[in-house]
Order: structure tokens, then sequence, then C-alpha cells
């Protein structure tokens, strides 16, 4: 076989770090990753032609796996006034049964349907770690590594962000019975990083760590685990949920007397390494504080939505030229472009203007956001993911050019919007690709039918 044709695609139409670009030539290495983004060039004899708009691969920044599996399950109003504190105990009641078989089952299922929604890559904010019981399993490491063969099996790419979690709420308040398969002590998190560190560097992921939430970790937990972290791996990504509902910010100020992220400003150097994931509710200096550390903005506005926690001011984050990327996170909706679609419209919303996430360089809002989620995302994820330029990794998502509703547009960034804003978000996909392997071919993933099996099966118990 002849590598150097296998390992070449021809793009009439694809989208660079810096805007759309004609004719690109993409080459890539055994390893998958990009050893020249060539513009202008001629496609040559027995070169594949891409056959529609070519898009970087898009990172998931948040994902909990396995609540794909309760997804519908919530969707009815209950005795009192649901929120997400209602929501939080049937997700409780979920995990408190799921085996690491049935984990891996829905986890494969829903990475193959990311890949089939255009999602390249997952962070995977992990926090089952114990058996039904509470207790850990003989490998303690047992359910990430169900994870890690899922990752594996569908193709995609991770970075698994084992959770430390200790407490049900601000002051190290004693955690409950809903909460027992979650809790770990510092040193065994550090052990638990140990543990997975060659794992994931065999598969080529790659590890992190989560604390969960400010009312989660105690602060001296916070500070003990990040150094333990540093010693282990002084670069891994660093994710937590902050400030994502009201009752949070104002517990937190019952407390400490500061907000949320102003605390967590205050108390942890938080710098590019970090994704505050929601960061919901902060008030004007803290978003213009926390932007400036260079830390990744984890929105995930489908799920934000389903479960009432607000909007996120983007255009007040940007304007500090603060980072962003998307996540799926609660899974109710599994789809990259909706995600982005969501967003735009809640900001929208919001302001009462259109296109409010153009730029002036890119007048496009799909266009826009897809460059700054791929960026923002590549940067949570901590792997070379940042779209096509040499050294990164030879992901793409290729859209179908005939689909009904791309066919006949003008330009590639007409075709993208309609992607985003008119299509089903997923129904124009023709391909993806993971580090120069195919993973969906004319929209549909090759193990899609039997992981989804798989799904229904977990589901059943």
């Amino acid at each position: 076989m002849n590598h150097s044709v296998t390992r070449r695609l021809f793009a009439p139409q694809a989208l660079l770090p810096d805007g759309w670009a004609r004719d690109v030539l993409l080459e890539w290495d055994e390893r998958g990753r990009l050893t020249g983004v060539d513009v202008g060039a001629q496609p040559g004899p027995g070169i594949r032609r891409a056959t529609g708009p070519l898009l970087p691969g898009m990172p998931n920044l948040h994902s909990h796996a396995f609540q794909r599996a309760f997804a519908g399950l919530t969707e009815y109003r209950g005795d009192t006034e649901d929120s997400f504190w209602s929501w939080r105990r049937l997700m409780y009641r979920a995990a408190s049964t799921l085996t690491p078989e049935q984990l891996e089952a829905i986890a494969t299922a829903l990475y193959v349907e990311m890949l089939e929604a255009g999602y390249t890559s997952v962070c995977e904010f992990h926090y089952v770690h114990h058996d039904t019981d509470g207790r850990p399993y003989t490998d303690d490491a047992t359910l990430a590594l169900a994870l890690l063969r899922a990752a594996e099996r569908a193709g995609i790419g991770i970075t698994l962000l084992p959770v430390l979690y200790q407490s049900s709420g601000f002051g190290g308040q004693p955690s409950h019975e809903g909460q027992r398969r979650f809790i770990r002590s510092t040193d065994s998190m550090l052990k638990l990083l140990e543990r997975l560190k060659p794992v994931c560097a065999t598969q080529g992921a790659r590890l992190g760590l989560a604390p969960h939430s400010l009312r989660a970790v105690p602060p001296d937990s916070l500070r003990e685990s990040l150094a333990g972290l540093d010693a282990i791996d002084a670069t891994a990504p660093i994710h937590i949920h902050v400030a994502e509902q009201t009752g949070e910010v104002e517990a937190c100020l019952a407390w400490s007397g500061k907000r949320p992220v102003q605390w967590l400003l205050d108390h942890a150097a938080v710098d590019a390494r970090w994704c505050l994931i929601h960061a919901t509710h902060m008030d004007d200096d803290e978003a213009r504080c926390a932007a400036a550390t260079g830390a990744v903005a984890g929105l995930c506005p489908t799920t934000e939505a389903n479960l009432g926690d607000g909007i996120f001011d983007a255009s007040r984050w940007r304007a500090g030229q603060g980072r962003w990327g998307i996540g799926s996170d609660s899974h109710i909706c599994v789809n990259a472009a909706e995600e982005l679609m969501a967003l735009e419209y809640s900001q929208r919303l919001l302001t009462r203007r259109r296109n409010v996430l153009a730029t002036a360089a890119q007048r496009f809002v799909a266009t826009a956001m897809t460059l700054e989620a791929v960026a923002g995302g590549a940067q949570a994820s901590a792997r070379p993911i940042a779209g096509f330029a040499v050294g990164q990794q030879a992901d793409w998502v290729m859209l179908d050019a005939s689909h009904h509703l791309l066919a006949g547009l003008p330009s590639a960034d007409a075709m993208l919007s309609a992607h985003v804003f008119a299509s089903h978000r997923h129904s124009a996909i023709s391909e993806v690709v993971v580090a120069g392997t195919t993973r969906v071919n004319d929209g549909a993933h090759a193990l899609g039918a039997s992981a989804r099996g798989g799904l229904v099966a977990a589901r059943r118990g």
C-alpha cells in the first residue's frame, strides 16, 4: 500500500484556525498527526478529494457518560417545584446501581453517538468510582478503565478527569447516602491518578483532575490535591464545576463571604490549565478576572437549559478575551452543532439581538463559534486537537455538500450556517475522522447498531 497517498486529503474548502481556505492539501503521519497543511495546492493524481466543506473536529469538553442512560426519565413534574437540586436526586438514583459492564456499554454507545454528531474527542468528568455499596473495587480503577475501553472501542479521543468529591456542601458538610459511590480521600485520588497515568499514556489519552466543585472539595483538600497533581504532571488539565446555580452562589457567600469564582481565584492559581465548567453566575469583576487567567469557560447550553441553570453572558466573557468551549454534560442532547445553536440562541434571548457571537473577522456566526469552540475545547482537553495546523491531530468533520439544505448555497460559510441552524444538525455530516482514521462514513459509525443495542440492554438492567 502506498501510504504517502492514503495519508493525504485534498479539500476544496477547509476551515483553518484563521478562517476558510480554498484548495487545502492535508498530510498526516502514521500517528495521525498533521505534517502538512498547504493552501492553494493542486490535488494531484491518486489523492482523495473531500466531497464537502471540511471542519476541524469538535472537542466535547464536559461529559458524564452514565447520565445518557437516564435521558427521558426526569422530564416530569415532581411533588415540589423542580430544579437542578430535584434533578440531582434522580441522578443519584440512576448512579446507585450502575455496574462496570453497564457503564462501559453506555459510554461506548454515547461515544459512538458523539462521533456521528461531530465530536472527535471528549473530556470525561468521571465521578462514579466505587461499587454499589460505596466500597472501592478490588482494582480501584475499575470504572475509569471501563470508560477508557469504551473510548478506544468507539475510536474517540479522550481526556479522563477523575473527580475528587468529599463533602455534600460548603464547609465540609458530611456526604450522604446518594453520594456513596463518589467519595474518596485525597490520597486515594492521587494513587488512582498514578495507577491511570501509564494506561492513559499507552492509549494516547490525556489524564487530568476534576475537583468536583467548591461545595464538594474542602479548601485543604483542594490545595493538597492540586499539589499532588503537579507532582504527577504539572501540565495536566484541571476542570471544576463552579457557579452553576444561584443556590450555589448564595451558599458560598454564606460560607465564605465571597462568590464562588471570586473565592476560587483568591485561593487557587487558576491559569490556562483550568476549565471552569458552567461559570454561569459571575458578576462583572469575576468575569473580568477569570477571563484574564486564560482559563476556559466550559459551556453546556442544552444541559444548562434542561436544568434551568440560567444563561451564561458570553458577550461579557468574550469582551475580556475569555476562551470557551462546549460540552454535552448530562447528554440530554448529543450534538455538537446543537450546542452551538443553543448557545447563540440563548445570547439572542439575553440581548434581543441576532448573530451575537459573530466577530469582525468572522461575520458568519457559525464559523466564528466553531473556531472559538475548537480552540477552547482543545485547550481544555490538553491534547493537540486545535484544528488544521502542523503538529495537531488529523481530526475532521466533512459536511455533505449534496445535502438538500446545503446544496446550491454560495459559500462554505453558508453551508456551515445551514448545518448549525437549518439542518437536523447531524444529517449533513458525511464523514468523521479521528487521528487520520475514519470513524464515521456516510453519516454512520460501524458500531452504531451494536452499540445502541448495548445501551438498551444496559438500561434494562
